[in-house]
């Protein structure tokens, strides 16, 4: 058995039909979504890549002190099984990576810096990056586990321009025909056709991956390695598109559109193919998740991931009841099957799932459950940092159902 974990960063999960737009065409994304199993509640721990990639490959929690960790990687544990390990990557950063080093090969892809669309596909970064990709996969000796990990939307936006032109309609300004990736905060006068320009440039980007995607899905379809290939498609982070006044990464707030992230686990039996869950997923789950389905156990204990296959193959409904999350300069957020919490002064408060993208700010007509969750969000803190377990305690009815 074989695997390949696809990491695409910065990729909005509300721009893929399978996560319910209509508005961007990914026809390749659905038809692998039809194929497998889909996380509708995949929130990465972290938005900062030295420590996501620690918590996917280590399978600990990003607010899990380092010094607790001297156990081995997800590819360190699957090389001493025998099975050949390599890191796929554009991203400097994940490439030097202190953990890099537990994969038997490093394949650093070159990162081009385009300045202006590209005029093939093939001529992209996503194009190159996933040609090599499908070579590398073709030539691997079996049995493998390959990570690639591609800068995607954090790379020049280079998509063909005729791309980002088929989502324009009469009276739309003219498309960008630059390939610059934006990141500000965006002042209250900001030109609302200045916006929909780089949304319609991403949305052009969305257009080249799911292209990329096809090809892909199409070789692992049709070649015998590929039949006999685990893939997970996922992403490291989302990419804020004037939702909450940012364009980009900038602040690296803790909202939806950064946090939020897709994740598809297509199995070569058809384990679980068109099933999806809202159960409350992390990074911290995909190693033992993986382990799990190889037949190996890994590291267990507080502040690590948990194995979803019972919740693939449908024996649970949940794996935890909530979500703690961390950001820059100390930002604090948790997540409930009920509620969001960004901690602050003062805090905001989300009802989920209705309010997708945290449009609608409750924490001033809900101060008892933002007290609640603030309450046990900080609890939790203090027992990761201290290597303790956070979900020992259940959460009350009201901070999971939510309010009549």
């Amino acid at each position: 058995m074989n695997a390949i974990c696809l990491v695409i960063d910065r990729l909005h999960a509300g721009f893929l039909g399978c996560y319910g737009n209509a508005w961007t065409g990914t026809p390749q994304l659905d038809r692998l979504a039809c194929e497998s199993f889909v996380a509708d509640s995949m929130l990465i721990d972290t938005p900062k890549l030295e420590t996501l990639c620690r918590s996917y490959w280590q399978g600990v929690h990003a607010l899990r002190p380092e010094v607790l960790d001297p156990a081995p990687t997800l590819a360190q544990v699957l090389g001493d099984a025998g099975v050949g390990t390599a890191l796929v990557t554009d991203e400097g950063a994940v490439a030097r990576h202190p953990l890099a080093v537990g994969f038997d090969e490093l394949i650093e892809l070159e990162s081009a810096n385009a300045t202006q669309p590209a005029k093939q596909i093939d001529q992209t970064q996503l194009g190159r990056c996933f040609a090599q990709l499908i070579d590398r996969v073709e030539l691997a000796s079996e049995p493998f586990f390959l990570w690639c990990h591609l800068r995607g939307f954090a790379a020049a936006w280079d998509a063909p321009l005729e791309l980002r032109q088929a989502y324009t309609e009469p009276g739309d300004p003219e498309p960008s025909l630059s390939a610059e990736v934006p990141s500000q905060r965006l002042a209250d006068d900001f030109d609302p056709d200045d916006l929909l320009r780089f949304t319609h440039a991403y949305a052009g980007q969305v257009t080249l991956l799911d292209t990329c995607i096809g090809a892909l899905h199409e070789f692992l379809r049709t070649s015998r390695v590929g039949q006999e290939t685990l893939l997970v498609l996922l992403s490291a982070r989302g990419f804020p598109l004037g939702e909450h006044g940012r364009l980009g990464p900038c602040d690296e707030a803790l909202h939806g559109e950064l946090v939020h992230v897709p994740m598809l686990l297509r199995f070569p039996d058809g384990l679980a193919a068109t099933a999806r869950s809202p159960a409350l997923t992390e990074p911290a789950d995909l190693m033992p998740t993986l382990l799990d389905w190889w037949g190996h156990t890994g590291p267990r204990g507080p502040g690590r991931g948990k194995s979803l296959l019972p919740l693939i193959r449908e024996e649970v409904d949940t794996v935890r009841d909530r979500l703690i999350l961390t950001g820059r300069r100390a930002a604090r957020a948790i997540r409930t099957p009920a509620w969001y919490l960004r901690a602050g002064d003062p805090p905001e408060l989300f009802a989920k799932p209705d309010d997708r993208w945290e449009v609608n700010d409750v924490a001033d007509r809900c101060r008892d459950v933002a007290e609640r969750l603030q309450d046990v969000l900080t609890a939790d803190e203090q027992s990761l940092a201290a290597g303790e377990p956070v979900d020992g305690k259940p959460l009350e009815d009201v901070l999971i159902e939510g309010m009549e």
